[in-house]
């Protein structure tokens, strides 16, 4: 609070022209969700380093951290958020894998990747605004690591990811056969996303249930996008958050982020050698 900076309550209501009651109806109604938020965010990075992590172990794991937050409260927030560990069962985080929609076998896992628009991956995440989360949907070409679609919503419905797919499909031209690898969330599961796959040709596939290695290519990303863009930003609203990832994906991460796994370049510069070499070979074989 602003005592504590040095300046008193009643003069800081005198310079903003605020009514002492005003500031705390403002205080009580938005502080207490600020701080929620807060904890919610350091539960989900503790959750995520350790995932065989339980609430108390979160809860000691904070106060360790100098965060005070009670089992109870640790419990209550990691219940909302899909962070409870169940018995021989790895986290849900983002996805809801109970659900009674086909599911689809792990293709991917079998698969020798040898080009673009072979294999598309998917994932969910969330990023953290001041009071609430927002959730951000992405689809990579697996091959050169190029983020090929993404959207962003305050929801987890399917049009999260119908939003990034819808993306990629503009943006790319893919044969039918390619295969689209996502983990078993409700989300890729539901007749709309399905459907929509196998119009546009797709051969779906899904994770093993509990297993988030099947998608490391997706969730390697998503550990890039967390760490050199989202925890180093205070996002104002949705459209900021809109703004400044899609800035990161577009202009930093797609055309400069180089990958030890493409020789040092960065995705674009990937595929662009990847179109010479192939237009060499070609000319190469018409002048034989």
């Amino acid at each position: 609070m602003m005592q504590s900076e040095g300046l008193g309550v009643d003069r800081g209501c005198e310079l903003a022209r605020l009514s002492r009651a005003g500031f705390y109806r403002h205080y009580t109604e938005h502080s207490p969700r600020q701080a929620d938020v807060m904890v919610r965010d350091r539960i989900q990075q503790v959750a995520l380093a350790n995932r065989s992590y339980g609430s108390r172990r979160v809860a000691e794991e904070l106060k360790q951290q100098g965060m005070v937050a009670n089992r109870k409260r640790v419990l209550r927030l990691m219940r909302e958020d899909n962070l409870l560990v169940a018995r021989k069962r790895r986290f849900v985080f983002t996805t809801d894998s109970r659900h009674g929609f086909f599911v689809y076998p792990n293709l991917a896992a079998q698969m020798r990747v040898s080009g673009i628009n072979q294999l598309w991956v998917a994932d969910i995440t969330y990023v953290r605004l001041r009071e609430t989360f927002v959730y951000v949907a992405v689809v990579l070409d697996a091959y050169s690591r190029r983020v090929v679609g993404w959207e962003l919503a305050e929801h987890l419905r399917a049009e999260l990811p119908l939003g990034a797919l819808s993306r990629a499909l503009a943006d790319r031209a893919i044969a039918s056969g390619i295969v689209h690898h996502s983990d078993r969330g409700t989300q890729y599961c539901c007749d709309e996303y399905v459907q929509r796959l196998l119009d546009r040709g797709f051969q779906i596939s899904m994770s093993r249930r509990g297993n988030p290695y099947d998608n490391a290519q997706a969730e390697s990303f998503i550990k890039t996008l967390k760490t050199e863009e989202v925890y180093l930003r205070q996002y104002r609203d949705l459209e900021d958050a809109r703004q400044s990832i899609g800035q990161f994906i577009e202009t930093v991460y797609n055309p400069r982020r180089l990958h030890s796994a493409l020789g040092y370049r960065s995705p674009v510069q990937f595929e662009q050698a990847l179109g010479t070499t192939r237009n060499e070979e070609a000319a190469a074989r018409h002048h034989e």
